[in-house]
């Protein structure tokens, strides 16, 4: 199916539609989630070695499973473009260059799924490189995402297996650093990034789609459980979020300075908590937008904190 370009959309390059397929923005932020894994266990900086694969790894994964999510759902995001008078009215992250430009026709679906393949491969190549498990780590990551893509007609339960796919990179980059990372460290890990992708990231990007997702009958937590019980969810979820990053201090295994507790307050309560009860008062899609760009920054700010908590 081919579907004219918007005006807006006239001279955006091949490479842009690309790099719009993959939501390179959003991926790029999301480096910073694996990063401040590894970085949190080791608690200093690994080798040139590592630093070089793991960037490589972590920019070609997150390349390829966003490019995955568009070429398996084309024909759903296709649906939500017809039902929607403005497909590109969207202000989150996801769309700084156009939306779904696979569904819209500006790319072939055989273009896509090159694109998906090569830089899974190299994803894969690099995985394998850091530590076999995360080659392992990632394809289950690709295949959970596909069964997310498949879910969206059948259970709004999939919100579940995204919050799957977001930690397995952050997992994957904490074997890579060390093979026998401390299990109480991976579970506080876990439910932090779980968390934070749930009540951050997949709700509220949802909520922004909830009238295209009510007629073409998906099976979303808004559609499902309506505004109320979503906001509840969303507001439940950061606040665990924020916990599990405070627990993180007891975890670490050398332990974490007092800048980082006071940073791990702070970013939990201007990235999520805050633009979380503006939701809450609200209700409205432009809040939903503003949270789900404001957690997109969190990892990243995490991050900062981490590294200047090391000279505290």
């Amino acid at each position: 199916m081919k579907t004219t370009s918007l005006p807006s959309q006239a001279g955006i390059s091949q490479l842009k539609l690309f790099l719009a397929l993959s939501r390179t923005p959003h991926g790029l932020l999301d480096m910073a989630t694996p990063a401040l894994s590894a970085l949190l266990w080791l608690e200093t900086f690994p080798s040139a070695k590592v630093i070089l694969w793991g960037l490589i790894t972590a920019f070609s994964g997150y390349t390829a499973v966003y490019a995955l999510n568009d070429v398996i759902d084309y024909r759903g995001d296709q649906e939500k473009i017809q039902a929607s008078s403005l497909p590109e009215s969207k202000k989150d992250l996801d769309n700084v260059y156009v939306r779904h430009p696979l569904a819209q026709g500006m790319l072939s679906y055989r273009e896509g799924l090159f694109w998906v393949v090569a830089w899974g491969v190299l994803a894969m190549v690099g995985a394998y490189l850091l530590n076999p498990v995360c080659a392992f780590i990632f394809l289950l990551a690709c295949l959970l995402e596909a069964v997310y893509c498949r879910l969206l007609k059948i259970t709004h339960l999939r919100g579940i297996i995204s919050g799957a796919v977001k930690t397995s990179g952050p997992m994957a980059a904490v074997l890579a650093v060390d093979p026998r990372p401390e299990i109480p460290f991976l579970i506080i890990l876990f439910l932090w990034l779980f968390f934070w992708e749930i009540g951050g990231q997949n709700v509220p990007n949802d909520w922004s789609d909830l009238e295209e997702d009510r007629k073409i009958q998906a099976k979303t937590i808004p559609v499902h459980f309506g505004l109320q019980g979503s906001i509840l969810i969303i507001l439940s979820s950061l606040v665990i979020a924020l916990a599990m990053s405070l627990a993180m201090f007891w975890v670490a295994p050398r332990g974490l300075g007092f800048l980082y507790s006071v940073g791990a307050l702070f970013s939990g309560f201007y990235f999520l908590l805050l633009p979380g009860y503006r939701l809450y008062q609200n209700k409205t899609s432009n809040d939903a937008f503003n949270l789900f760009n404001r957690a997109s920054y969190y990892p990243l700010t995490m991050l900062i904190v981490t590294i200047l908590s090391w000279a505290a």
